[in-house]
C-alpha cells in the first residue's frame, strides 16, 4: 500500500524517504508548498501539497494511504506556541486517517520518564503520541533520545561548542544521563517498524549503544576533535540561560537550543529494550556515530540537515516573482567579462559558508552576529554543502529561492529586517560577452523598512562591487 510520510522537508523525513525509495515502497511525501526540488531529489515519488493546520487538505493527503509517519513537530515556534499547535496538528491527523481508514500511523516521539516533570518540549512529545492514539487507529510511537548524525541539530550544537568554547563550566543538570542514538539507527527503527507488524500499536524506546551524562558526551567529543578545553563546575543552573549562549556559539538558533537545553534535565534513558523482540540488531556507539558524521562533514556528503525545515515559514514565504508591484528598491551591479557562464555560475554558487563572502566577512558576520542577539537564524547556519547547491538550502542567513543552471541564483533573506529582501546572481550573453550581475531587492515595511534601506544604501556600492570582481576573479574558466 501507499506509505505517507510528513516532515519530508526536515532533517529525519528526507533521509527516511530516500531509504523507503530504495526498499521499493510506494511513496507519498506531504509538504506545505510545492517546489521542483522535491521532484529532482526523488524523481517517481507522489507530491502532495498541505497544511497539517487543514483538516480538508489533510483527508485529501491520506486517501489510499495504508501507512503514515507522523514526524511532525512546531518546536521552532517556541515555549509559548509549539505545544497547542502540536496538539491541534495530532488531533487532525488522527481525525483524517480515521476518515482515510489508514492502517496505521509510526510516530517519532522523545526520550522521557513521565513519572517525572519533563520539559515542556518531551511533554509535547508525550501529549502528541496519547492525542495520536486517542483513536481507532493503532499507534507506533518509537521514543528517541539526542540523534547524531551529519547535520543533526544536537550533533551540530556539541560540535560547535566544542570548537568555539575553551572553558566549560558545567551545570550540575550535565550529569544527567541519556542515550543517545545514531540517524542512521534511527532510520533503521522507523523502516524496521513498517515492515514488521508486532510493533503495531506498541510504545517502544529506541537508543544507542551507550549510556552517558551530556559532560561525558563534550569530553569524548573533545577528544576525538584533539582539542584542548577546561572543564569546570557551573554555578550557575538556568537552562534557559545556556539554551541562548549555545545559540550564540552554534549555528542552531536559539528557539531550538532553548528547548532542547531545557530537556537536559531530564533523564533520556530506554525504560527497556523491548524492541529487541522485533527489531534486533547492535545499535552503533556513540563515538561510532560522531566519527560517522564527521566523516560525513569532511566528505561533504551530509544528505538532510536540520536549517532544512527551520524556520518553518520558509517554504510559504512570498517569493520574488509573487511581489506585484515589483520590489520598492532596486540595487544592481554588473560587469563584462570572457569568463564562461558554466565558470561564472560555479563561482557565485560557492559562496557562503565556509568559502565566505569573497570580500568584507566581517561585515556580514556583524550583520549575523546581530541577528543572533536578536533572537535571529544568524550567519553561523552555513551551508549543507560545500560543492552543490539545491532549492531551500541554506547559505547563511540566506535561503535559495531558485537556481536556473548557468544563468541565476536567487536567495532570499532569512534575518530579522523592517521589509523582504532578496539577492541575486545573473549571467547574461552581452555583445559576445558574458555579463555577470548582482541585484539587491528590497520590499520595506513601512518608514522603518526605508530608512532600513538608505541607512545601507552605502555599504552596498562599498561591499557588492567588490563582491562582482571577486566572483569573476575566483572562477574557473575552464568550469
Amino acid at each position: 500500500g501507499k506509505v505517507l510520510v510528513t516532515g519530508v522537508t526536515g532533517y529525519i523525513g528526507g533521509r527516511l524517504v530516500q531509504e523507503l525509495i530504495d526498499r521499493g515502497y510506494s511513496v507519498r511525501v506531504m509538504v506545505r508548498a510545492f517546489s521542483s526540488d522535491h521532484q529532482e531529489r526523488w524523481p517517481g515519488v507522489e507530491i502532495v501539497v498541505a497544511d497539517a493546520l487543514n483538516i480538508e487538505q489533510l483527508i485529501a493527503a491520506l486517501e489510499n494511504v495504508h501507512t503514515a509517519y507522523f514526524l511532525i513537530h512546531s518546536l521552532h515556534l517556541g515555549k509559548k506556541q509549539f505545544e497547542s499547535t502540536d496538539l491541534k496538528i495530532a488531533a487532525n491527523f488522527r481525525i483524517a486517517s480515521e476518515y482515510q481508514n489508514v492502517k496505521r500511523i509510526i510516530y517519532l516521539s522523545g526520550l522521557g520518564d513521565k513519572k517525572s516533570k519533563l520539559s515542556p518540549h518531551l511533554q509535547s512529545r508525550c501529549d502528541v503520541a496519547d492525542k495520536l492514539s486517542a483513536g481507532k487507529i493503532p499507534v507506533t510511537v518509537l521514543r528517541a533520545g539526542m540523534i547524531i548524525g551529519s547535520g543533526s541539530a544536537s550533533y551540530e550544537i556539541l560540535e560547535n561548542l566544542v570548537l568555539n568554547t575553551p572553558i566549560f563550566f558545567i551545570p550540575k543538570w550535565a550529569k544527567t544521563p541519556s542515550q543517545p542514538i545514531a540517524i542512521r539507527d534511527v532510520i533503521k527503527y522507523l523502516v524496521g517498524s513498517l515492515e514488521t507488524g508486532e510493533t503495531t500499536g506498541k510504545t517502544l524506546d529506541i537508543g544507542g549503544k551507550d549510556i552517558l551524562t551530556y559532560d561525558q558526551k563534550l569530553k569524548i567529543l573533545t577528544k576525538l576533535l584533539a582539542k584542548r578545553r577546561l572543564f569546570f563546575p557551573g554555578l550557575i543552573t538556568n537552562t534557559t540561560l545556556y539554551g541562548y549562549l549555545a545559540s550564540l556559539l552554534t549555528p542552531v538558533p536559539a528557539a531550538i537550543t532553548k528547548s532542547l537545553v531545557v530537556g537536559c534535565k531530564n533523564s533520556a534513558v530506554c525504560l527497556d529494550d523491548e524492541i529487541k523482540k522485533y527489531i534486533d540488531f547492535e545499535p552503533l556507539s556513540f563515538i561510532d556515530a560522531l566519527k560517522n558524521a564527521l566523516s560525513a562533514g569532511k566528505e561533504d556528503r551530509i544528505a538532510t540537515r536540520w536549517s532544512d525545515a527551520y524556520p518553518t515559514e520558509y517554504d510559504l514565504a512570498t517569493k520574488l516573482h509573487q511581489l506585484d508591484p515589483p520590489p520598492y528598491y532596486t540595487s544592481s551591479y554588473c560587469l563584462l567579462t570572457y569568463k564562461s557562464a558554466p565558470a561564472l555560475f560555479n563561482s557565485f554558487c560557492n559562496i557562503g559558508g565556509k568559502m565566505g563572502w569573497f570580500n568584507s566577512n566581517w561585515m556580514w558576520r556583524l550583520r549575523g552576529a546581530l541577528d543572533s542577539m536578536m533572537m535571529g537564524v544568524g550567519v553561523s547556519r552555513g551551508r549543507r554543502s560545500s560543492s552543490e547547491l539545491r532549492i531551500n538550502d541554506v547559505i547563511d542567513f540566506w535561503r535559495v529561492e531558485n537556481i536556473i543552471k548557468e544563468r541565476q541564483l536567487l536567495l532570499r533573506a532569512e534575518m530579522i529586517l523592517p521589509g523582504k529582501a532578496w539577492l541575486e546572481f545573473n549571467v547574461d550573453t552581452y555583445e559576445g560577452l558574458n555579463k555577470l550581475t548582482v541585484n539587491a531587492y528590497f520590499q520595506p515595511r513601512g518608514l522603518k523598512g526605508k530608512l532600513y534601506w538608505y541607512n545601507f544604501l552605502p555599504f552596498h556600492l562599498f561591499i557588492f562591487k567588490d563582491l562582482i570582481k571577486q566572483i569573476e576573479k575566483r572562477c574557473k574558466s575552464d568550469a
